[in-house]
């Protein structure tokens, strides 16, 4: 009976503070009146003092003001100060009144206040409303008087002095107060020092016999946690206690804790362990199956599916990647949608779902023995930057506790960074291995154009000697005159036939510009975009591997241009244009240009101009340029060590020859001399022939496509000059462009469509130079792309992806057409199209055709057509504009230029 009985230590510590308490009561009965009577006093004193200053200090303020506000009238005459004046007379007077009352019972105070009110009426008398009077009257002659006497300002300082004086009154009689006070509560302490005392005693008597009951027990729990922090397994000890008290619910409550620190410590080591095994992984498939199968053991679970997010032409669908225990192997459905049965609506309200209530014809769980059904399911949403982008389904046959529930949700909730991450890695190897691609596919392309060049070569020699066994019958014999123009003719076909070819060779280049343009549109795009790392997702690395892409396709593309230039020289249509150029300004330009090479390179760079070269030369500036930067690229590029020369001069009369003299009688003569490589003598021809350099080593290490001296001799021969070079191996070359001044060009001249290398094409030169427009247009940097509404039409999804994500991060909406009837379709449905970006070569109705139809049936002319096109052949802007396009912008696009253009036709469409 007595040990059931609970006597806890609150008890045993009440029933003594029981006694204490009765002895404090009494104390606290006495000494309470005596401290509420004196906190009572001292609020009242403190209360009344501060009151008394406030009201003081109000009173001061408004003399001052009626003082400033005096001063103000009869310096301005401004009525406004005025206002002030009166406003504050009215409420000094009011405040007085209250501090007056205040001072009730206290003649002495009330007479010095009677006085501070004789002063203060003493100043509006004989100062303020007499100067009031005098500036109102115009009077100067009295106010000025007034103020040599200054009555007023003697007024002033007795009135402070005053309120002074009266303060300090206030404050004698306050502190005199607070030491009657003091005296008080020196006696009341001392009465409490002596119950203090005398409460001690008592109440060590009483705390000595309770901590005898208590000692015994505590001293035993101690002992049982010492044995228990000293074990080192993981499964620690229990603490026992016989006595029936609160030593016995500590006992409990520890036992608890210690129950808590053990689940916590197995949760965080099985997430350690899990979170360990799949780091480092590279695939999604083996990341699906080393977490499915490492959570699955950690939560008993016999079940299980891994299913990650794809996206398809805008269809999100979840594919399953691994599965757990898969007796028949199809654990799960394949795929599913958002909301698509449970695992879909999980995906879609991205919340955790539990179901212990199982239909009866769920799928089985199978073991070596037989099949049993699972009595609960656990779907779990993987989420990343609040997108669901895996979901995980376990099933067990005993039901997940709430341990291994708390187990999954921690290790899901950093799983979905990892998920990404290796999304991520992939699409970067994707990329990579499709850059790779292309660039074997470019590489065999070029080989078959340079098989093909090879043998329009052949075919040429082949009528040269056939010409020429021709011109050898007709010196023996006459009679066979008949035979030779039979051989003519058959001449005369076999060179319409050449002619064909070249036209097969230009459409066959147009197309394979088309074809390799357009996967370049999209891996240029996109590859700048990852390399921008705008929201910092992708490392280093990451961003490193993006660079490198977009600089392969760069690289690419140039060849390409290479290639395509080629093509129009042979073909041989390029406008010269002839006119002045400023001679004196080409040696700052071409030092503007090459400095900073010869700075990286660690090189020479000179430029020498003679004094009698004339100032205004007549020829084509932009060609002329494009010869001397290529030589000069060239130079800075086959030279590792020393310097590179540049040097002008006019040639005299006495070095023109007969012919010379007969084309123009000024004539330039440019060096550019390096200190580099050298070219062997039985090079010196080769080297100026198309897809030549000097020697295969030099290919290897310095690169090129070896068009660039081809062109420079074509374009000099076009200036009516011709490029000459002198070097020897190991010793440095020397290239010598010598042209004539020419104000009225060259008569019938025919010339080849020619492409600068290092420097772009005609039709890319001639972009550049609108891009330049645009940005001055744009300076001001208007925002017009938010909200706007542009349809990209295309048949190539790449680009449309690109197009699409690029566009919509700068605000803008878009729509998509796969070919012109849909284009159609979306225009008369929609009225709020603000910019159409148009494809040129696609399946059922191209990009001509479709604006033709835009401008001509639908009558839309203020809607701007920007046609994009792979295929970048001289005519095809012309015949864009024609069909009724805006703007022409070549793949693969440029994003700094595709943004301009859209801003310039946006601007001008708004305003």
């Amino acid at each position: 009976m007595l040990n059931n009985l609970k006597i806890g230590i609150r008890r045993k510590i009440t029933l003594g503070y029981i006694v204490i308490i009765l002895c404090l009561l009494a104390s606290v009965l006495i000494l309470n009146n005596q401290i509420t009577s004196l906190q009572k006093e001292r609020n009242n004193i403190i209360k009344n003092n501060s009151h008394i200053h406030a009201v003081t200090n109000c009173i001061e303020k408004y003399i001052l003001d009626m003082e400033s506000s005096q001063r103000g009238f009869v310096i301005t005459g401004e009525p406004s100060y005025l206002e002030n004046y009166y406003e504050a007379g009215e409420k000094w007077r009011s405040d007085f009144n209250e501090l007056y009352q205040l001072f009730e019972n206290k003649p002495t105070q009330q007479q010095k206040l009677n006085e501070i009110k004789a002063t203060i009426e003493h100043w509006i008398t004989t100062s303020g409303e007499p100067s009031i009077e005098f500036q109102k009257e115009n009077n100067a002659e009295a106010l000025g008087e007034l103020f040599k006497v200054d009555v007023g300002r003697k007024d002033m300082e007795t009135v402070r002095a005053q309120f002074e004086s009266l303060r300090s009154e206030v404050i004698e009689s306050m502190q005199a107060k607070v030491n009657n006070l003091d005296k008080k509560n020196s006696i009341v302490t001392l009465t409490l020092l002596g119950i203090l005392v005398f409460i001690s005693v008592v109440a060590i008597i009483i705390a000595n016999g309770i901590s005898r009951s208590i000692v015994k027990t505590l001293t035993q729990v101690t002992q049982t946690i010492q044995e228990i922090a000293a074990s080192k397994s993981s499964q620690k000890g229990r603490i026992h206690v016989r006595t029936n008290d609160e030593i016995n619910d500590l006992a409990a409550a520890t036992n608890r804790l210690l129950d808590t620190l053990e689940r916590r410590e197995w949760l965080q080591l099985n997430i350690a362990e899990i979170v360990t095994k799949y780091q480092g992984i590279s695939a999604i498939t083996k990341l699906a199956e080393t977490f499915l199968s490492e959570i699955a053991q950690k939560t008993q679970s016999s079940l299980g599916a891994f299913y990650v997010r794809e996206t398809t032409d805008n269809d999100i669908q979840f594919v399953k990647k691994a599965a757990f225990a898969d007796a028949r192997d199809d654990v799960g459905m394949e795929s599913f949608k958002l909301g698509q049965g449970l695992i879909g609506q999980c995906a879609l309200e991205k919340k955790i779902l539990i179901y212990n209530d199982i239909p009866e014809d769920f799928r089985l769980i199978g073991t070596g023995l037989g099949e049993a059904p699972p009595k609960s399911i656990f779907i779990v949403p993987v989420i990343y930057e609040n997108d669901v982008i895996a979901v995980v389904e376990l099933a067990t046959m005993t039901g997940f506790n709430e341990q291994q529930q708390q187990l999954v949700k921690q290790v899901i909730e950093t799983f979905g960074l990892t998920i990404n991450s290796v999304l991520g890695r992939m699409e970067i190897v994707r990329l990579l291995n499709e850059s790779r691609v292309l660039t074997e596919e470019l590489q065999v392309q070029s080989e078959e154009l340079q098989a093909q060049s090879k043998e329009l070569q052949m075919q040429t020699e082949e009528l040269t000697m056939i010409n020429e066994q021709l011109e050898e019958r007709t010196k023996e014999a006459e009679l066979k005159t008949k035979e030779l123009k039979q051989a003519k003719r058959e001449i005369e076909k076999s060179a319409e036939q050449l002619l064909l070819n070249s036209n097969y060779k230009s459409e066959f280049l147009a197309n394979m510009s088309h074809e390799l343009r357009t996967p370049l549109n999209s891996i240029l795009i996109l590859s700048e975009m990852l390399a921008e790392n705008s929201q910092s997702k992708l490392s280093d690395e990451e961003a490193e591997f993006a660079k490198v892409i977009h600089s392969s396709g760069e690289d690419l593309l140039a060849l390409i241009n290479d290639i395509l230039d080629l093509s129009k020289v042979e073909a041989g249509k390029l406008d010269i244009s002839f006119d002045e150029m400023n001679m004196s300004e080409v040696p700052v330009q071409i030092e503007q240009t090459f400095a900073p090479v010869a700075t990286k390179k660690n090189l020479q760079f000179h430029i020498s101009k003679e004094k009698n070269v004339t100032d205004v030369f007549y020829t084509d500036e932009k060609r002329f340029q494009q010869i001397l930067k290529n030589l000069l690229s060239n130079a800075f590029k086959f030279t590792e060590q020393g310097s590179v020369n540049l040097g002008i001069k006019q040639l005299g009369q006495e070095q023109l020859t007969t012919n010379m003299q007969d084309l123009s009688a000024d004539w330039l003569e440019i060096t550019v001399t390096d200190t580099g490589i050298g070219i062997p003598k039985d090079k010196h021809q080769l080297i100026f022939e198309s897809f030549q350099q000097g020697d295969g080593a030099t290919v290897r290490k310095y690169g090129g496509t070896g068009l660039g001296l081809s062109i420079c001799k074509e374009l000099a021969r076009l200036l009516g000059g011709w490029v000459s070079l002198h070097s020897e191996e190991g010793q440095g070359s020397t290239f010598t462009l010598t042209i004539p001044s020419l104000p009225n060009g060259i008569e019938e001249q025919k010339y080849l469509g020619l492409a600068i290398h290092g420097v772009g094409t005609a039709n890319e030169v001639e972009e550049q130079e609108q891009l330049l427009e645009i940005r001055e247009f744009s300076q001001h940097d208007v925002e017009v792309f938010q909200g706007k509404n542009i349809l990209i039409v295309d048949d190539d999804y790449r680009n449309i992806y690109a197009l699409k994500n690029a566009l919509e991060k700068r605000g803008m909406n878009i729509l998509v057409a796969k070919d012109g009837v849909e284009c159609l379709d979306i225009l008369q449905a929609n009225d709020e199209i603000d910019l159409i970006l148009m494809d040129i070569m696609m399946p059922n109705l191209d990009g001509y055709e479709t604006m033709s139809i835009i401008r001509k049936q639908l009558n839309i002319t203020d809607l701007p057509i920007i046609a994009l096109t792979a295929k970048a052949m001289k005519n095809d802007r012309d015949k864009s504009l024609e069909a009724g396009a805006s703007d022409y912008i070549s793949k693969p696009l440029n994003l700094d230029q595709l943004i301009s253009v859209l801003r310039v036709w946006l601007v001008s469409k708004g305003s």
